[in-house]
């Protein structure tokens, strides 16, 4: 080595050891009491301090320093420690951080759409899961809606926290009772790390690395570039401009005489039947103002006393006048509307309401029950106001909505919502999502395990252990064999996904209902993504972690024979019922119901329709009767053994 070498990494030795304690550190939220720490892997801690000055890191008989950067960034790796605890973390400088009731355990990832984000509360056997989840050594740490165009330093969060019956009501359903699972099995502390959004896209939680094979994607990246603001703050700049377009373009405020008086000419009004969305109504994607106009005529006796105006719900905001004078205003969607009107506003004989109507986004208008719509007497007598109402548009802004939503652009929730997790040292993650990315099933080929490697290589933990649920059976139950399904094909880019080492899926074909998109049966959710944890992850010889998998067919005698993996205990049904589910096909490729027999460790299937068939599909639809199972209890995955286009092979764009 050049002497000049030698002599610059001794200063910098000597600068490392002298360097005063650090002053104003700070570390992310995902540092704090109650939280737990990778078992039996190098442990990352980090944070901010003031340019330059020492860290000294400390847990147990474990320390470590580390000095601030000029950027004032600093991390240290605590080398491993086996489960147990508790423990104090201290983060020294000038000043300490203390953390008490620090365990070391099993620290998982729980992440994707509203299946994964579904809670405790809303799950079946809700209140007695909710009485019994007293487990101190079970901890949570719910991250909070982030989106962001460049990946943040810190999550938005409120710590970890004990399970208790207080704690877990409304954390994923998913996640806890996979922990808890983990929990009985390995007896060890689990950490819960709860990272998802109802309703978003695989894309918005992969990095632009992972997403730089998808030429798809980069111009709504360019997009996302050009907002004047950084996302996260985008939604407040839209809802500014928004604010003073319809105040400013508002034609029924511009008029010559304003909407909301009594004189105003409103005799060339469309009419509306009261109450509804008005999407249904023929005003199908407006966003903006829409105003309304009723008139009532009313006795000297009702014009005398203060009346009682209901109108039920109202999509987003409304403001009310009753003869020019403005009896209300309200902005929720969920809201009933109740104004009273003082009698000074009321004449006998003819009045009239008015209500300007906001709405920002999906639906809109005065859409809640007509028995809602009425005005009322403090004697309890009552007129409906349900029926036709005059109205008429006072802006319309779409134009200023972006295209899509912000947790929707690509990046968006991995820069908010997972880099800020990274370094921290986790065992593995689970995953829920899909639904969002059905329509375009054959680009999840490639664009899911791009997340997972896109995941993993930002980690820096090799290859760690991913396990996602396949989607549910959901929807009409199936009665054609052709039926095309993008839901199907969703599921079978998730069966292909087990290509990537390390992963594994639950599948839950026999556990989703046909009108709800969340079905309640959280716990056998849980409990098979923990299944393939303790076989995979934890190596337990007596867990078999996956109900059967097709591997193969072969043609014999008019029939198809398919090989599975994953048998476990052998393939059987429910109560020794026939098998059901299955169709056959020959060249033309039209399926017909096929018979389908269990022979051994294979499914024989065969139709007199189809002399030589030469394709076979199982539990090919949204929500297909099927019941293939292992002995174990876990169902078989919906399969194809062709490989013909199917009806999402050609979308790629959102």
């Amino acid at each position: 080595m050049r002497p000049h070498v030698l002599l610059v990494l001794s200063l910098i030795l000597w600068a490392g050891c002298t360097a005063e304690p650090a002053t104003n550190i700070t570390v992310p939220a995902l540092f704090s009491d109650h939280m737990v720490l990778q078992r039996d892997q190098d442990v990352p801690v980090w944070g901010t301090a003031d340019p330059g000055g020492r860290v000294t890191v400390t847990l147990g008989d474990r320390q470590t320093a580390a000095t601030a950067g000029p950027d004032g960034r600093w991390q240290v790796t605590l080398p491993p420690m086996p489960a147990g605890g508790p423990h104090t973390l201290t983060i020294a400088g000038a000043e300490t951080l203390t953390f008490e009731d620090v365990l070391i355990g099993e620290v998982w990832i729980a992440s994707g759409q509203s299946n994964m984000e579904w809670s405790v509360e809303n799950s079946n056997d809700a209140a007695a899961e909710i009485a019994a989840a007293n487990y101190p050594r079970i901890r949570l740490f719910d991250v909070r809606h982030t989106v962001s165009s460049t990946p943040l330093d810190s999550v938005a969060a409120d710590g970890w926290r004990v399970t208790s019956p207080q704690t877990i009501p409304s954390f994923s359903a998913v996640a806890y009772f996979f922990g808890r699972t983990l929990h009985e099995a390995l007896d060890v502390p689990i950490g819960l790390i709860s990272t998802n959004w109802g309703g978003t896209r695989a894309e918005a939680w992969t990095s632009r690395d992972g997403l730089a094979a998808f030429p798809e994607f980069q111009p709504y990246l360019a997009q996302m570039d050009s907002f004047e603001v950084p996302l996260q703050r985008m939604q407040e700049v839209l809802a500014a401009r928004y604010r003073e377009r319809i105040q400013t373009g508002d034609a029924g405020y511009q008029a010559a005489v304003p909407w909301f008086r009594p004189e105003a000419e409103d005799a060339d009004w469309a009419t509306m039947t009261l109450p509804t969305l008005w999407e249904q109504a023929g005003l199908d994607g407006l966003d903006g103002v829409v105003w309304f106009r009723r008139t009532v005529d009313l006795p000297a006796g009702w014009a005398a006393e203060d009346l009682t105006l209901r109108l039920g719900a109202i999509d987003d905001a409304d403001s009310t006048w009753v003869n020019g004078v403005l009896v209300g205003h309200t902005n929720g969607y969920d809201t009933e509307r109740v104004y009273t009107v003082p009698a000074s506003a009321l004449r006998p004989g003819r009045n009239v309401i008015s209500v300007r109507v906001v709405d920002t986004g999906g639906g809109g208008g005065i859409y809640g029950e007509a028995t809602q719509l009425r005005l009322s007497r403090p004697s309890g007598a009552s007129r409906s106001l349900a029926g036709p109402w005059r109205y008429r548009v006072g802006i319309r802004v779409d134009d200023l909505q972006p295209p899509m939503r912000l947790q929707d652009y690509p990046t968006a929730l991995y820069n908010g919502m997972i880099a800020p997790l990274i370094p921290y040292a986790i065992q593995g993650a689970i995953w829920y999502q899909g639904e969002s990315n059905a329509d375009r099933a054959y680009q999840y080929r490639d664009l899911f395990p791009a997340m997972i490697r896109d995941w993993r290589q930002h980690w820096g933990q090799g290859d760690f252990p991913f396990y996602f649920v396949q989607l549910a059976n959901f929807m009409a139950p199936q009665t054609d064999p052709n039926e095309a399904s993008a839901w199907a094909e969703l599921r079978e880019a998730q069966l292909m996904t087990l290509a990537l080492p390390n992963t594994g899926m639950a599948v839950t074909i026999d556990i989703g209902e046909a009108d709800d998109i969340h079905p309640r049966n959280k716990q056998d959710v849980g409990y098979r993504l923990a299944q393939w944890a303790l076989a995979e992850t934890y190596e337990r010889a007596d867990v078999v972690p996956s109900g059967p998998l097709y591997r193969s067919m072969t043609k014999e005698n008019g029939a198809i024979r398919l090989a599975f993996d994953y048998v476990g205990g052998g393939l059987t049904t429910p109560d020794g019922a026939p098998l059901r589910g299955f169709a056959i096909a020959g060249a033309d490729r039209r399926f017909v119901w096929a018979d389908a027999r269990i022979d051994g460790n294979t499914v024989v299937v065969s139709s007199r329709a189809v002399a030589d068939p030469v394709a076979v599909r199982y539990g090919w639809a949204n929500n297909p009767a099927v019941n293939l199972y292992n002995a174990e209890g876990l169902p078989a995955s919906p399969f194809r053994t062709d490989d013909w286009p199917g009806v999402t092979v050609n979308n790629r764009t959102p």
